[in-house]
Formats: C-alpha cells, structure tokens, sequence
C-alpha cells in the first residue's frame, strides 16, 4: 500500500510513510472488510460510514505541514485511523465525534494500541473549545463553508484542512489563519460524507 499508494503519487514527508508503515490500518476497519483494508479506496466501518483511502489520509496529513508537536483537533473521528496517524507523527490529537458508537469503537481501538488521543461525542461543527487554539484543524467530512467555530479556535499562523462544497462534490480547502483572517488555497475536487451539524449540514 505504502509504496504503490502513497509514495508512487508523491508523499515524501517520511514521517508520514513512517506512520503509515507502523499503524495496522485493517484494526480501524468492520470486520467483514478487513480483506479490503489496504485497497485503493474507501472502506466501510460501522454506523454507515467510512474509512477514507489511503492516499487521501496522506494527502490531508501531508498538506498540515506537521513537524511533531502540534496540537491537532480533528473533526470526526471516524474509525480513528487518521487520528492513529497523527499521533503516530508525534501530535497531541483531540478529535471531536457526533457518533457515540463511533467514538467509543475508535477509543478502545486507539487505546488497545497505545496512542493517547482525547475523544469528545459532541457536534464537530462547534470543534472544542476547551483546548483551544489549535495549531492544525482536520476536518474529516464536508461542509458548506468553513464553521466560524473552528476558524476562531484555530491559532494565528495556523492551518485547517477542509472538504467544502455541496452535499454531491467539494474541494479540499486548506486555510491559514494570518492577522485573524483565513486565507483559502484550493486543494482539488474531492468527495467525503456530510458535516452534520449547527454550522454544518442540518440532521436532516
């Protein structure tokens, strides 16, 4: 996966593939899709969601810019393979889950392998503002617009990544917050599930 996923399409930042090489992606999986844990695309997990594909966990990882240290909230948790990754690269990871069986599957699976990743079952689009600010956002679904929230709790200089756009297609968003104000760089079309919440997609 490692060498004709990640590396043949341009990831470089060996801390990255180190990380990649070292976290067991299939434990982050349904167990009817463990087969398919280190293919080319998304793979289901429970609840109705996914795991995205390799390349695009890299590809968001890569794009923060991560030398180690930095404090990460990660909007949906997911499985918590990314936050897995962003661990494994030497982040203090807070990651923001609205799916209670979601979130506890994911702690037990980060705990059981050791990395020390706070879990909040809450409305993402609000992020977590007790921690605040943040060095890196990561925000794992798609939204309309960026939520003033996590732009407000995102540290000067720092930097968000972000599907935005309809509920059909988006692009990759990566912001950096400079004398209080975002500016916006255009990653690319992408497709991820739904933001849901206050300043996000409604629970319709």
């Amino acid at each position: 996966m490692v060498k004709t996923q990640i590396i043949a399409r341009g990831i470089r930042d060996k801390n990255i593939i180190a990380a990649f090489l070292k976290v067991p992606r299939e434990r982050f999986v349904a167990e009817r899709s463990m087969d398919y844990a280190y293919e080319d695309n998304p793979v289901a997990i429970c609840e109705g969601q996914t795991i995205s594909q390799p390349y695009i966990v890299a590809y968001m990882t890569e794009a923060l810019d991560l030398k180690g240290g930095e404090k990460v909230l990660e909007i949906g948790t997911g499985s918590g393979y990314q936050s897995a990754i962003l661990a494994e690269m030497g982040c203090e990871v807070y990651s923001v889950e609205r799916i209670p069986a979601l979130a506890a599957l994911s702690e037990k699976t980060l705990k059981e392998l050791g990395y020390k990743v706070r879990i909040k079952i809450a409305d993402g689009t609000l992020g977590w503002d007790e921690f605040a600010p943040y060095d890196r956002i990561m925000v794992t679904a798609a939204g309309p617009k960026i939520p003033p929230s996590l732009c407000a709790q995102l540290k000067e200089g720092g930097l968000l990544i972000m599907p935005v756009g309809d509920k059909h297609f988006q692009k990759l968003i990566v912001a950096r917050k400079i004398g209080g104000r975002i500016k916006k760089k255009d990653f690319g079309g992408c497709r991820f599930v739904l933001l849901r919440g206050v300043e996000g997609w409604d629970d319709e």
